[in-house]
């Protein structure tokens, strides 16, 4: 009996799937980097014999065991947006948006994929626009998702100090205070945050799009249409 070819559009998903996943380990690998790197003090070497010596190994693993976890953490998003790109049938060529971060990746996302019309509800939607409908959509979804990223870090950001003013015990003002006095730190670190949601929401906008329609799909509705 002859095997069935697995139809592209599956493949597709696939590739956005593992795409998300990469997505997913970014954070993890991140957490794991600065914890490690917490983990390791250099000074645990004080009072044994060469101190010197085993301070600059201890040091050195240190050093190198954050500058490890930035560089996976990129060999990762490098990988996500690879996905991306094999997911829409396109050129590698398209793998240089990765440098431009969040909005490379929006417009990694915002390209037409070539795969069969009529098995993606959300690539059916955008192709249906015209190019200056498909331009200003492609910025409201770009604004309306910066927005939402925001907002869900302002909202991290409370709960987090919320947690701490209730496992430590100081208030959340003295915590805000502490936050304030190295303002610059908190800042980069939102930033990432942000810009890490963002790309994160793009993958599953389609994703929550062509779910709400096969839902909301009649129930008559023909497999091809569902």
């Amino acid at each position: 009996m002859p095997v069935r070819p697995v139809p592209s559009w599956k493949k597709m998903k696939k590739q956005t799937l593992i795409s998300l996943g990469l997505l997913f380990l970014i954070p993890v690998v991140l957490l794991a980097g600065g914890f490690l790197f917490s983990l390791i003090n250099p000074e645990i070497a004080a009072g044994h014999p060469n101190y010197a010596r085993n301070f600059q190994l201890l040091s050195a693993i240190r050093n190198f065991t954050f500058m490890a976890s930035g560089g996976l953490a990129l060999i990762l998003w490098l990988l996500s947006c690879f996905f991306m790109i094999l997911s829409k049938q396109r050129s590698m060529g398209w793998l240089f948006c990765a440098a431009l971060g969040p909005i490379g990746f929006a417009i990694l996302a915002s390209l037409n994929d070539r795969t069969p019309s009529g098995t993606d509800r959300y690539a059916r939607f955008v192709r249906s626009m015209n190019m200056v409908v498909r331009v200003v959509y492609e910025l409201c979804v770009f604004v309306v998702l910066w927005m939402l990223a925001y907002q869900a870090m302002v909202l991290k950001r409370d709960l987090m100090i919320l947690y701490q003013s209730a496992t430590t015990g100081m208030s959340t003002a003295q915590i805000m205070d502490q936050q304030n006095a190295s303002s610059g730190m908190w800042a980069f670190g939102e930033g990432l945050e942000v810009m890490y949601l963002v790309v994160l929401f793009y993958l599953l906008w389609p994703i929550a799009f062509n779910l709400v329609a096969r839902l909301a799909a009649p129930a008559s509705a023909s497999p091809e249409i569902r």
